[in-house]
């Protein structure tokens, strides 16, 4: 599901990923929310967004640690 930019939520923490670095191309950050994760790119905080239900993401995360 894709959330329209709304600025940051001061209810949600994101958090950037460990793979992230400041100069790549490849800047992810995700925060938690009761049943949700949402997840955005770190370099456009404001543009759109993806939410997942907590069930997808770890479905998602399994299968990214299984084919990395």
């Amino acid at each position: 599901m894709t959330n329209p930019p709304t600025g940051d939520s001061p209810v949600l923490n994101w958090v950037k990923s460990s793979y992230s670095t400041n100069d790549g191309p490849a800047c992810v950050e995700v925060a938690l929310a009761p049943g949700t994760v949402h997840v955005r790119d770190s370099k456009h905080t404001r543009g759109p967004r993806l939410a997942f239900a907590a069930r997808q993401w770890a479905a998602f995360v399994s299968y990214a640690a299984d084919h990395h």
